[in-house]
């Protein structure tokens, strides 16, 4: 197992020209036991949490970071505000997580509040003062001195409240309300029962205030957002200032040198000429900073010149072009969480290791997955060169999206909501160049009208590929044809003025003890669950090989691998879910998807044949047998004989089967002569679906729990199990069954031995 080391990120420190009260409680403040954490926990520092300002691409100077220790309550859903709080919680760590200093459960029933007091400043007769927040989850009622100044529904997008008439000479009260049923809107992941029942592909839930809050002082007349859009076609860059009036200018700086400046309405088109322009790419992530006034509001900004479109390859495919030009994208599923802070990284340097890692894997691309996440993430996708396939969050607004059909809404309400959240998070990530598809829906989840939903962000933002819906059920619109396929990548051909992407593939499994999340898991709770580091790194290197080979044969664009770090009990990562181990090797891994270089395949040497080439014969039964069927020499008189490939003949994967399995159960018996030589790693040569266990000479050797194997796989034996085999005569034994409910169809399983007598990692 490999650990590499982190790199420090050296940000300039903005002058904070408002003041608010000393943090008197930051001695009384501890991450809440009980998990594994990463080890930017420790550097978590309750008087300067996430210091950094939280909206990179429109930056002012003049502003105050309300992080900290605030005062909280949690009451039932309709109490009004408690006369006393019962104690301290750290922003913006939602109240689930450890880094809170709270770490419980919240429920629909129940009612968050916050409380904290600051200064407000000396305003000018034109000078507002903005309340700012980066995400809370889900709705929000906002107080200041006991006056009401905003409610907000939302649990990924960024709001802002103008509390000036609010304010009073002095300290001020600013309270917070949140009620969060993480089920009337969008919520991606979060499930509220995993908060003390972990569970496969869901986590645990967000609640509250989970991103930056802050203060800042503005003219009246302010910048209020930009609108951001390279032509590198023309070369030039188009700025829209928006604001209430007036002459805005934009001045364009590489290397602090200005080389373009105009001026312009608010709200029109400013047009600059770029000249000699730079180009952004993952290879070269170039950034233009921006200056931007408007009346006596100064802001700065970036912009990234690069261009997203769709076109034909030398041999007339239609693929994904960056800046004009093919490009096969590969990356990781990242559903960005965190032990510690559940959906906020612990610290900005936390925040750019996943960014760093993802590069460093030899990945070009991410797949955001069913998360929007703080401004600054983008920055660092921005500023490191990765591209962003962004998902829209899955809710709860469509229903019956299944076989040939779309699915319709629940209710015009909710329907309301999650439109309004989509549309929220194309205009305010439009501005980063890093962005360079939109995935509306994921797997059917909360799916419905999905050409409409398809064209309203195609109409949003011309400007990049849009995904109608990765995996499950295609609408047949968008920009993309996206499928899904655990655990081999499938091969997607582009239809028409459609490019062909495998969106999710992989899931192999790989637990390291003392960094799992439930420490007695031995297993992924999904997928593929490697044996060792070996059988990891030459089942992830097949899986790329073979993505690889759909680009060539189908003209397959993209493919996803699930995933850049387990999650809670999903333990499938390239790291553990701390973030302490990297399970494979970097270097390796980074040639074969960066490069596409690949070392040279393991030599096998087969000493119990599978039937792939010439059927093998056992001796099996449907009907439970005696106890002791697994042992050698046990009477198998009354069992049948019959060769492989076990299964059910009429089976949709379309193999090559050779008797007949229907039952749920089968149980399957051969002896072989082992040689006396010493071998070198024993493996297990496997095709099945879906559960089965393995006896050897009488003791249980392995589980094979990986799901859907159509394909031989190559399992290494623990030194355990490998210790059974002998010289002379053995006995492999075989329950399989299939899943309960499932279908006789999707059943099948056929197994030999082998001795890997060199690995590639010898070679």
């Amino acid at each position: 197992m490999i650990k590499t080391s982190r790199q420090l990120l050296a940000v300039p420190l903005l002058l904070n020209m408002l003041t608010v009260p000393s943090l008197l409680h930051a001695a009384e403040w501890k991450p809440v036991p009980g998990h594994i954490m990463t080890e930017w926990a420790a550097k978590v520092d309750p008087s300067n949490t996430l210091p950094e300002y939280p909206r990179p691409q429109l930056v002012r100077d003049n502003w105050v970071n309300l992080n900290g220790l605030w005062d909280y309550a949690v009451t039932r859903k309709d109490d009004p505000l408690p006369a006393t709080f019962g104690g301290k919680i750290l922003v913006p760590f939602c109240i689930e997580s450890a880094l809170s200093g709270v770490k419980r459960k919240f429920t629909e029933k129940d009612r968050l509040w916050y409380s904290r007091e600051f200064t407000a400043p000396a305003l000018a007769k034109d000078e507002r003062l903005i309340l700012n927040f980066g995400a809370v989850d889900y709705e929000t009622t906002v107080m200041v001195n006991g006056k009401e100044v905003g409610k907000h529904r939302g649990g990924y997008d960024s709001f802002s409240f103008d509390v000036t008439g609010a304010l009073k000479p002095g300290a001020n009260t600013l309270v917070v309300s949140v009620l969060d049923t993480t089920g009337d809107g969008p919520k991606g992941k979060q499930r509220v029962a995993s908060f003390d029942k972990p569970e496969g592909i869901m986590y645990t839930a967000t609640s509250g205030i989970w991103q930056t809050v802050w203060l800042e002082k503005v003219p009246e007349n302010h910048v209020a957002s930009l609108k951001i859009i390279p032509d590198i076609d023309q070369e030039t860059l188009t700025v829209i200032v928006n604001g209430k009036e007036g002459d805005a200018r934009v001045s364009v700086l590489e290397a602090g040198k200005e080389v373009a400046s105009l001026k312009g309405k608010a709200g029109e088109p400013i047009v600059l000429k770029i000249p000699a322009t730079r180009l952004w790419s993952p290879e070269s992530p170039f950034l233009y900073d921006l200056a931007i006034t408007l009346g006596n509001d100064s802001v700065k900004s970036y912009a990234g010149m690069r261009k997203i479109s769709k076109g034909k390859d030398e041999k007339g495919v239609l693929r994904p072009m960056l800046n004009n030009k093919p490009i096969f994208m590969a990356g990781p599923l990242d559903q960005g969480y965190w032990p510690d802070g559940i959906y906020t990284a612990p610290t900005d340097e936390a925040l750019k290791y996943d960014i760093e890692m993802t590069k460093q894997f030899g990945f070009n691309m991410t797949r955001k997955h069913i998360k929007v996440e703080p401004a600054r993430w983008y920055y660092w996708t921005d500023k490191l060169g990765l591209l962003v396939w962004q998902d829209m969050p899955s809710g709860v607004a469509g229903k019956d999206a299944k076989g040939g059909n779309d699915g319709v809404p629940r209710s015009k309400e909710l329907a309301d909501q999650h439109e309004l959240e989509l549309r929220t998070m194309v205009e305010q990530h439009f501005n980063s160049p890093s962005i360079v598809w939109w995935v509306v829906f994921n797997e059917s989840w909360g799916q419905y009208d999905t050409p409409r939903l398809t064209r309203i962000v195609k109409d949003l933002d011309p400007t990049r590929i849009v995904c109608g819906a990765s995996g499950w059920f295609d609408a047949g619109c968008g920009d993309v044809i996206d499928r899904h396929h655990y655990q081999s990548p499938a091969g997607v051909k582009p239809e028409g003025d459609r490019i062909g992407v495998c969106g999710e593939f992989g899931g192999l499994g790989y637990v390291i003890p003392g960094h799992v999340w439930v420490p007695e898991q031995k297993e992924s709770s999904v997928y593929i669950t490697c044996v060792d580091q070996k059988d990891y790194e030459k089942q992830y290197l097949a899986l790329w090989k073979e993505a690889f080979e759909a680009d060539i044969k189908n003209g397959t664009s993209a493919a996803v691998y699930t995933e850049i770090t387990d999650i809670e009990k999903e333990v499938n990562g390239l790291m553990t879910y701390d973030r302490k181990v990297i399970k494979g090797n970097v270097d390796l891994f980074a040639k074969a998807i960066g490069k596409r270089e690949f070392p040279p395949e393991s030599t096998i040497k087969m000493l119990v044949p599978t039937s792939a080439k010439t059927p093998q014969e056992w001796s099996y039964t449907f009907e439970k047998p005696a106890d002791d069927w697994f042992k050698p020499g046990a009477d198998l008189s009354s069992w049948k004989k019959g060769t492989g490939m076990f299964g059910f003949k009429q089976g949709k994967w379309g193999m090559a089967l050779s008797t007949e399995w229907h039952s749920p159960d089968i149980w399957m018996v051969r002896t072989f002569e082992m040689p006396a030589d010493k071998l070198k790693r024993p493996v297990l040569r496997a095709t099945y679906a879906r559960n089965a266990t393995v006896y050897i000479n009488g003791v249980k050797a392995l589980d094979l729990k990986r799901g859907y194997m159509m394909n031989f796989v190559d399992i290494p034996l623990s030194p355990e199990a490998a210790a059974l085999l002998k010289p002379g005569v053995n006995t492999i034994a075989i329950h399989a069954e299939k899943k309960p409910g499932e279908k006789p169809d999707n059943q099948f399983i056929d197994v030999g031995l082998g001795d890997e007598t060199i690995t590639w990692q010898e070679i």
